[in-house]
């Protein structure tokens, strides 16, 4: 797939919708006095630092494959986290994690159902795994912009770009269960109300839109922002002031 880099500014924009399943996903893990911690896909490092919060002896490592990612992380100036930059598909720890979270990250890791269980080699006996993906990629900002991406004037430049995707929650739990951990899985359908001029592409230009407009030459990026935009306000009217937005995720929590 064609690689694209990711903003951490335009990244936390909606920064509070998307750390409250963070939290909902870190209120599941029973870990009492974990030694060592690490966010996989720890982006701007925002959320990094509640795991601080919960375990504040621990020892706290944030792990992303974004340099501008991390970079913005470590310019929070945070010393209780050591920030590293690092893929998901080939990390491996110093030495065995007690609690090993991913938080909106393995979406974008192309067959991470695969990669499950070498996260789970890589816990500590009794060590947590807690992951959470999104699970709305069949919904109006998900299918608008592919269709919009397949129309002739440019397939042509995005058809290598990344694709998020992500699985039910009974299928992570099997994965799990196979990898010999007693597992806690769900979904929750967040309905957020966002503000402002066309909401729903300022949402996604942050995450899911970011890989095709990098892909496109500036003069089409133009053209296939102002078409997408009228798409999306068509799919989803303002009421009240307010753009309602459905958000599935997938929730799932693993313990060895």
């Amino acid at each position: 797939m064609t690689a694209h880099a990711w903003d951490p500014d335009r990244y936390l924009v909606h920064a509070d919708e998307r750390g409250r399943p963070f939290v909902e996903l870190l209120a599941r893990v029973g870990a009492r006095d974990p030694r060592t911690v690490v966010d996989l896909g720890c982006g701007p490092g925002n959320l990094t630092e509640l795991l601080v919060q919960r375990w504040p002896q621990a020892e706290v490592v944030g792990v992303d494959s974004s340099p501008d990612m991390v970079e913005a992380a470590r310019s929070r100036g945070t010393d209780e986290v050591r920030y590293e930059v690092g893929d998901v598909r080939g990390w491996s720890p110093e030495r065995p994690v007690d609690v090993l979270v991913s938080n909106a990250t393995l979406q974008w890791v192309p067959g991470h159902l695969e990669l499950l269980p070498r996260l789970v080699e890589s816990l500590a006996d009794d060590g947590w795994l807690a992951v959470q993906v999104p699970g709305n990629m069949g919904e109006p900002s998900h299918v608008l912009r592919r269709e919009l991406a397949a129309e002739p004037d440019f397939a042509a430049y995005t058809r290598d770009v990344a694709e998020p995707s992500s699985h039910d929650p009974e299928t992570y739990l099997r994965v799990l269960q196979d990898a010999g951990c007693e597992v806690d899985a769900w979904e929750t359908t967040y309905l957020h109300l966002l503000h402002g001029e066309d909401p729903v592409l300022s949402w996604i230009s942050g995450t899911s839109l970011r890989p095709t407009l990098q892909a496109l030459p500036d003069d089409l990026g133009e053209r296939f922002t102002t078409e997408l935009a009228a798409r999306l306000r068509e799919a989803y009217p303002a009421r009240r002031g307010a753009v309602v937005l459905p958000f599935r995720r997938v929730f799932v929590v693993a313990r060895r």
